[in-house]
């Protein structure tokens, strides 16, 4: 088992949700945090929330360009955790379009495997990289399609880059619904209402929060024998 304390952490997506729950706890373990996040604002009122030290970069995720200079900023580290993630909305097969679908899959998987793809050369050989799926990979829904496309995409991907990249480990984190900024765009009565509903029907009685999910991915950045693997952090989701 290794320690997180004097090591470096990069978190993309890290002002909000499980991105900022994910920074505020690699730091609490030890950690040298460096947050990401493409609005400059945020990445602010992030560092206000967050340790001394802590280091805030305003990055656009979309941008190759921006991304390697990010990571040639940032130098040598040890670990990458990629929580960058828009708004969920369901969206069903009569009511999609190809443009959907394009931003849908482009932050979450296309720039996902990018930022790997250019934070590698910057990554310790003990280090790893953890990424962001869900449930939806395993048990889909009507209106959930692109969501299920993206979080299989990415449990599929991992256990291929765990071998690629080997020894650098590579893992996924994989919620189920976590009450965090992701849902801001349904009204604010729908929100509470699924929350409550989903809750309800779970074993432990609860949706997540971002701090559950937080440590399953500071679990798996402090676990040196664990590649390949994906954590499901969903209060009994899947077996429900």
């Amino acid at each position: 088992m290794t320690s997180l304390a004097n090591t470096r952490v990069v978190v993309l997506g890290g002002t909000s949700g499980i991105g900022l729950a994910t920074a505020r706890a690699a730091a609490a373990a030890g950690a040298s945090v460096v947050i990401a996040s493409s609005n400059p604002v945020r990445v602010k009122a992030a560092l206000a929330e967050l340790p001394e030290g802590t280091a805030g970069h305003a990055v656009d995720a979309s941008s190759s360009e921006d991304l390697a200079r990010f990571f040639d900023d940032v130098g040598t580290f040890d670990h990458l955790a990629y929580t960058a993630g828009g708004n969920l909305v369901p969206v069903t097969l009569d009511a999609y379009t190809a443009e959907q679908g394009r931003a849908f899959l482009e932050l979450r998987v296309v720039r996902a495997f990018e930022a790997v793809r250019l934070a590698v050369p910057h990554l310790k050989p003990a280090g790893s990289v953890t990424l962001t799926s869900g449930t939806a990979a395993y048990r889909g829904g009507a209106g959930w399609f692109l969501g299920s496309a993206a979080s299989g995409a990415i449990v599929s991907a991992a256990r291929s880059l765990a071998v690629e990249l080997a020894p650098i480990r590579v893992n996924v984190v994989a919620p189920g619904v976590v009450r965090s900024p992701l849902w801001a765009g349904l009204p604010d009565a729908d929100r509470e209402a699924m929350f409550e509903s989903i809750g309800a029907g779970l074993p432990l009685g609860r949706v997540a929060e971002v701090g559950d999910v937080a440590r399953a991915f500071v679990h798996l950045m402090d676990s040196d024998y664990l590649t390949g693997t994906v954590s499901v952090v969903d209060g009994g989701t899947l077996v429900a």
